[in-house]
């Protein structure tokens, strides 16, 4: 029998409390979903976070969930939790149109794979989040829950902003480039993309077969491994996170070959170091070899090749509703050649062995998530190539949020780990998160 918590009960923001008050009774799956609900139509018309959402349908997936708990006595370990799911995974009771025109009302009539095992966990998907036209650069209409004006990044821009807004305490995105990281940061909250092929990326929209990883949004970091963990293969992640004995060792990379910070950003990532360093962390400069100058020539090429290959015969019948960007990326990849396609997957390949070396003398690489804080501009999703690297390898990585600007916008860093490590990985973000103590949400 469910206890004390009804729908007018504030919704638990972060996930392990929402998963312990199901769990113990204290809440309702269904009381659950209203309160969520709720949040979300207090918002959304601000927001645009959500593609497809139908109250009735969530109602009646969360009143489910209580039944079979009511039936089994054993709930899932992500029993009666709400998930935003990237509108480029299949969901087979709502449409999957891809943040494009091309697709409204497409309807797979299947679930991908990680949605499968969302609902195998006991959870449900309340709703599609918005995405960029085909997870590339068209922004789609999701306004950052910081600021209206200013981009929530993308392309997993819904996912981002509905849980930074509180909607709900989860969502799946994917990133090719920086589609997980850049808008974790951009909306202040935390980002995990885990090694590739952590977590399954079948049933999705495919940008780039090399590339395409599945990662995940949370308040916290231990919500984000919680929920990862849920959705991995046995025994892959470790659904809590065992705190650090010790202060992590970090190495520096203060930007990458390709790029430079802005000043501000600069500057509050100095701070942030040095608050890390008064409570013990120790800072090494991380170097990366010449071999990875050109590591964001690598995956351009790799992914319009690939993105070229995969959207071409849609561009043949649609190139007049595709967008300008979509096209002009379809076109460049068209024009690389296969023996360029191959010297770069052979580089990629020699760059991933070359990675490893970057963390034999660190736990954790640390750099800027994004050049600044997200753009004042809703016409880009903002600047990926602080992500590219660790896409490239397909290393896990992870956002923290670590401030905020002078205008009130959210900062952030980024740890990355050697690729399988993603657990020690988690364990300095658990670490770095409660010595920076942010803890701030958008008004």
């Amino acid at each position: 029998m469910f206890r004390s918590q009804t729908a007018k009960s504030p919704a638990p923001a972060d996930l392990r409390e929402a998963v312990q008050a199901l769990a113990e009774g204290e809440l309702s799956a269904r009381a659950y979903c209203e309160s969520c609900l709720e949040r979300i139509h207090a918002s959304e018309s601000k927001i645009n976070a959500w593609a497809a959402l139908a109250d009735a349908r969530a109602l009646a997936l969360a009143a489910a969930r209580d039944a079979e708990r009511a039936r089994s006595k054993r709930p899932g370990p992500l029993y009666g939790i709400p998930v935003g799911v990237k509108d480029i995974s299949d969901t087979d009771d709502l449409p999957t149109e891809m943040g494009s025109p091309i697709f409204v009302a497409n309807q797979p009539r299947k679930n991908a794979e990680i949605v499968r095992r969302i609902i195998t966990a006991g959870g449900y998907v309340i709703g599609k989040t918005a995405t960029t036209e085909f997870a590339f650069l068209h922004p789609a209409e999701t306004r950052n829950p910081w600021n209206r004006a200013h981009t929530p990044g993308g392309s997993s821009s819904g996912s981002a902003a509905a849980v930074a807004a509180g909607h709900v305490p989860v969502a799946i995105g994917t990133q090719t480039n920086g589609s997980v990281i850049r808008p974790a940061a951009f909306c202040g909250v935390v980002g995990f993309k885990p090694s590739m092929d952590t977590l399954p990326i079948q049933g999705a929209l495919t940008f780039s077969e090399t590339l395409d990883q599945v990662g995940v949004f949370a308040r916290k970091v231990e919500d984000a491994a919680y929920f990862a963990g849920c959705l991995a293969d046995p025994a892959v992640l470790a659904t809590d996170v065992e705190p650090l004995a010790h202060p992590p060792k970090l190495g520096l990379l203060p930007r990458f070959p390709w790029n430079a910070a802005e000043p501000g950003a600069a500057a509050h990532l100095q701070g942030t170091l040095d608050r890390l360093a008064g409570v013990g962390m120790v800072r090494t400069d991380a170097v990366l070899p010449d071999a990875f100058n050109d590591a964001d020539r690598v995956l351009r090429t790799i992914m319009l090749y690939e993105g070229a290959r995969e959207h071409s015969p849609r561009q043949v019948e649609y190139r007049r509703i595709m967008s300008g960007a979509l096209n002009a990326a379809i076109d460049e990849g068209l024009a690389i050649s296969n023996e360029d396609y191959r010297k770069a997957l052979a580089k990629r390949s020699l760059l991933v062995r070359r990675a490893r070396e970057l963390f034999e003398d660190c736990d954790a690489v640390l750099s800027l998530p994004a050049p600044g804080p997200a753009p004042a501009r809703l016409d880009t999703t903002g600047d990926p190539s602080f992500c590219t690297l660790w896409s490239l390898l397909g290393f896990p990585a992870v956002a923290l949020p670590t401030g905020l600007s002078e205008i009130g916008l959210p900062y952030g860093m980024q740890l990355a780990g050697c690729t399988g490590e993603d657990n020690r990985l988690l364990r300095v973000a658990l670490w770095c998160e409660g010595a920076l103590g942010f803890d701030s949400n958008p008004s």
